[in-house]
């Protein structure tokens, strides 16, 4: 047998494998519940007191993450969309509150998504999570230097000396636009990351088997 017989016999697979549906039904109605539990969960926001009154605290990246690990990290992308296009329903910020909320959510769940893929162990999960939050964070910095805060001061007439004496009244220290984002709200977008990925991680192994229609 040639060499070009052996590589047509050992790349051969059976149809029902080549046949297999990438996106199945089950993943598409798991995407869109997850969505809709999303958008739900992004409309309870809870202030914190350590960060300016405009920066709310919520969990709607949690079923993003979750459906990424079970079905890869373009899915969480999905979720992240649908909960996001869904709220400019009711948005308060012309569309540049969600951009911001899809770029960061994009920046958690697809660096956790793709390392977990590629490593489906307890370690896996953790080092995805822990580079997904740190992705979160960093562009948290660049997502409010360019995005947020010149929307508030240029789109709204919010003055910028009204946002940093929201800083000043949080800490003397946050006199500046770059302190405040960089003190102060980048720390709570770790903080954010770390609290969605220790809930995924406690929930995960419970909700796969329900999101895969294996319960």
């Amino acid at each position: 047998m040639t060499n070009e017989a052996v590589k047509k016999k050992n790349s051969f697979k059976p149809k029902s494998v080549l046949s297999k549906p990438v996106i199945t039904t089950r993943m598409l109605v798991s995407i869109a519940l997850c969505s809709a539990i999303a958008y739900v969960l992004m409309l309870i926001e809870i202030a914190i007191p350590i960060v300016p009154s405009f920066v709310k605290f919520d969990f709607s990246d949690l079923p993003a993450l979750i459906c990424a690990f079970t079905f890869g990290p373009l899915a969480g992308v999905f979720v992240e969309l649908i909960k996001n296009l869904l709220h400019l329903l009711t948005t308060h910020t012309m569309g540049v509150g969600e951009l911001s909320n899809f770029i960061l959510g994009c920046c958690l769940v697809i660096p956790a998504g793709i390392i977990y893929k590629k490593n489906r162990t307890r370690k896996g999960a953790l080092i995805g999570m822990l580079v997904g939050t740190l992705c979160f964070a960093a562009m948290g910095f660049f997502s409010n230097y360019f995005i947020v805060f010149p929307f508030y001061i240029n789109a709204m007439g919010f003055p910028m000396d009204a946002i940093i004496e929201m800083g000043t009244k949080i800490s003397p220290i946050l006199d500046s636009e770059l302190k405040l984002i960089a003190l102060c709200i980048t720390p709570y977008n770790i903080f954010k990351g770390v609290i969605i990925s220790i809930l995924t991680f406690l929930l995960y192994k419970r909700l796969k088997p329900i999101l895969k229609g294996k319960a």
